[in-house]
C-alpha cells in the first residue's frame, strides 16, 4: 500500500494468511437464456455467484453441479449462474448443494432464485382527475422544462404497451428488451392482464402537453426490461440481468416498482452495478403496512419510496422505516394502461409512487446535470416535509418545482424535508495494493465535518480480483468481513458504500479485504456536510 495517505487517512495495515489467486479477467456480457426456461418465478434454480479471477463462470461452477441438475443461464458481468434442478427434487436437495458449493474456493455465493412481484393494490378502476403531478408539483416546474429525451428512464417490471397513444412520443424507437421470452420485444403477452409496466410508464412519462389523455411528470424517454411476466412475478435472475441491462443502455434511472424476495446477492451485485455506471435505481418500499422496507427497496444504492395519498398522509398498504428516503402519491393514482382495458385506469401501490419519483428525478435532470450521488441528494434536499416522521416520508415527498428552480451547486435546502446541509464536501483517494488472497488494509477516516450529512465510500480495484469493502461508525473496532456495520461484497473489486448521517462520535473504521487475487486499487471517500 502506498504510504502517501491524505491527512485524514490513518492507515492501518494487517496481513493475513495468504492464498493463491485466479488470474483470467472476467468476460461481460449476458448469455441468452437455454431454450425452454419457463419465464416467471424459476424457484427450482440455485444462482451462484463465482469471484472474479476464477476464469470462465461456467465451467468453474459445472465441477460442482449434481447429476440430475444443469446450468441453464449464466450472467458474465454479474458473474453468477442458475442451476436448474428437477421439478420434483426435495427442497434439500438444493439446499445441500448449497452448502456444498459455498465451501469451495472461488464461489462467492449461492441463493435460491427468490421470486418478486409487482408492488400494487389493485382498485375498481374509475376514471377521473389525475392529482399526482399537481400533488408533486410538477405542473409548476413545467413553465421551467418540459422535460428533454436525452434524459432516459428504464421501466424494470412487466412488459408495456409502448406504442400506447400517450406513450409511444416518449418511448424510444428501441423500446426495450424482454427478460421473461428472451426475446428483443418487451410487448405484453397477455395485455388485458399484463398492464403494470404500461401504468408505472404512464405515472412517470406520459407525454405532457400532446393533447392526449394524461401527463406523466415530464418527458423523458422511456425503455421496458419486462422481467415480470403477465402475472405480474419474476425471477431475481431476470430482474437482475434488466437492472445490469438498464445501465448498460445508459439509463439514468431505473425505476423498480416490484419487491419481495428479501436479500440476495444477486440484486445486490445487479444495483451496485447500476449505481457504479451512472444509474440510479428507484424503488417501491412495498404494500403490506410493515414497519419495514422490501428488497430491493432496502438495499443502500436504491431509494426507497412510500406511498401517500391526496391529502398527504401515508397510505394504509405503505411499507415505512428507516430507509424510505422519500415519499410520493401512490394511491388512485390515474395513468395508462394497456388499450384492451380502455388505456387509463386508476390503481394504487407503492408501485405509482415510484414512477411519479422517478419521473420528478428525470424532469429534475432536464434542468440540471448531475451524477446520479448528485439527482439522489437534491431530490432529498429539495422535498417537502409534508408532516409524517422520517419513517414515514423519509427526507420529505418529492417536489418536482423545487427541484428544478433550486440550484444544487448553491447547496441550499429548496423545499422543507432536506437533509443535505449547506452542501459543502470533502474528497480524498488513497491507493494501496493486496498481495494476494485474505490480504487486506484497514483505515481510520478522521471527519471533516461536524455531523456530516453523508458519507460515500468508493472502491476501484482490478478487474481480475476480488476486493471487498468493509464499514464499522460509532466505535474503533476494525471493520472484518465478519464484523461490519455496512458492507458492499460482489463479485469483482467495483464496490461502493454510501452512508445518510454516519455516527461521527468516532473515526470511521474501512477495511478493504482481497476475497480472492491481488492488485492495486484506489479508496476515495467523499463527506457531506
Amino acid at each position: 500500500m502506498s504510504d502517501d495517505s491524505t491527512q485524514r487517512f490513518d492507515r492501518r495495515t494487517f496481513l493475513k494468511a495468504t492464498g493463491a489467486a485466479g488470474a483470467a479477467a472476467a468476460v461481460s456480457g449476458v448469455s441468452a437464456a437455454t431454450p425452454g426456461r419457463e419465464p416467471g418465478p424459476k424457484e427450482d434454480e440455485v444462482l451462484v455467484g463465482v469471484s472474479a479471477g476464477q476464469g470462465d463462470i461456467e465451467q468453474k461452477v459445472a465441477q460442482y453441479v449434481p447429476g440430475d441438475a444443469e446450468i441453464v443461464h449464466k450472467n458474465e458481468n454479474l458473474r453468477y449462474v442458475a442451476v436448474k434442478f428437477p421439478s420434483q427434487a426435495a427442497d434439500n436437495a438444493q439446499q445441500n448443494f448449497i452448502d456444498a458449493v459455498t465451501s469451495k474456493d472461488g464461489i462467492k455465493y449461492a441463493e435460491v432464485n427468490k421470486t418478486h412481484q409487482t408492488q400494487l393494490t389493485p382498485n375498481d378502476p374509475q376514471f377521473g382527475d389525475q392529482y399526482a403531478p399537481q400533488q408533486v408539483q410538477s405542473d409548476d416546474a413545467w413553465d421551467t422544462t418540459l422535460g428533454d429525451s436525452s434524459v432516459t428512464i428504464a421501466v424494470v417490471d412487466t412488459g408495456a404497451q409502448y406504442d400506447h397513444p400517450d406513450l409511444e412520443g416518449n418511448y424510444k424507437s428501441n423500446p426495450g428488451y424482454d427478460f421473461v421470452d428472451n426475446d428483443s420485444d418487451p410487448y405484453p403477452d397477455v395485455p388485458q392482464d399484463e398492464y403494470h409496466g404500461t401504468h408505472v410508464s404512464g405515472c412517470a412519462a406520459a407525454v405532457v402537453d400532446n393533447g392526449t389523455g394524461v401527463a406523466g411528470q415530464g418527458n423523458s424517454s422511456l425503455i421496458n426490461g419486462r422481467a415480470l411476466d403477465e402475472n405480474g412475478s419474476g425471477s431475481t435472475s431476470d430482474i437482475a440481468d434488466a437492472v445490469e441491462w438498464a445501465a448498460d443502455q445508459g439509463a439514468d434511472i431505473i425505476n423498480m416498482s416490484l419487491g419481495g424476495g428479501g436479500y440476495t446477492d444477486t440484486m445486490k451485485n445487479a444495483v451496485s452495478y447500476a449505481l457504479d455506471n451512472g444509474s440510479l435505481p428507484i424503488c417501491a418500499a412495498g404494500n403490506d403496512g410493515s414497519g419495514s422496507v422490501s428488497y430491493p427497496a432496502a438495499y443502500s444504492e436504491c431509494v426507497a419510496v412510500s406511498a401517500v395519498n391526496d391529502s398527504e398522509n401515508l397510505a394504509s398498504f405503505s411499507q415505512y422505516g428507516d430507509k424510505v428516503e422519500l415519499c410520493a402519491p401512490g394511491v388512485d393514482i390515474l395513468s395508462t394502461t394497456t388499450e384492451t382495458r380502455g388505456s387509463y385506469e386508476k390503481l394504487s401501490g407503492t408501485s405509482m409512487a415510484t414512477p411519479v419519483t422517478s419521473g420528478v428525478a428525470g424532469l429534475t435532470l432536464a434542468k440540471w446535470s448531475l451524477t446520479a450521488s448528485e439527482l439522489r441528494s437534491h431530490l432529498k434536499n429539495t422535498a417537502k416535509d409534508i408532516g409524517l416522521s422520517s419513517d414515514e416520508q423519509g427526507a420529505g415527498q418529492v417536489n418536482a418545482y423545487n427541484a428544478v428552480t433550486t440550484d444544487p451547486s448553491d447547496g441550499g435546502d429548496g423545499g422543507d424535508g432536506g437533509d443535505g446541509g449547506d452542501g459543502d464536501s470533502t474528497s480524498d483517494t488513497v491507493s494501496g495494493t493486496l498481495s494476494s488472497s485474505y490480504d487486506y488494509d484497514d483505515y481510520e477516516w478522521n471527519w471533516e465535518y461536524s455531523s456530516p450529512s453523508k458519507v460515500e465510500v468508493v472502491l476501484d480495484g482490478p478487474s481480475d480480483a476480488d476486493f471487498d469493502l468493509y464499514i464499522n461508525t460509532g466505535t474503533t473496532e476494525n471493520a472484518t468481513p465478519s464484523d461490519y456495520d455496512y458492507g458492499s461484497y460482489s463479485t469483482n473489486s467495483q464496490e461502493s458504500i454510501t452512508i445518510d448521517n454516519p455516527d461521527d462520535s468516532t473515526p470511521m473504521q474501512i477495511d478493504v479485504d482481497s476475497y480472492s487475487g491481488s492488485g492495486s486499487y484506489d479508496l476515495t471517500i467523499t463527506e457531506y456536510q
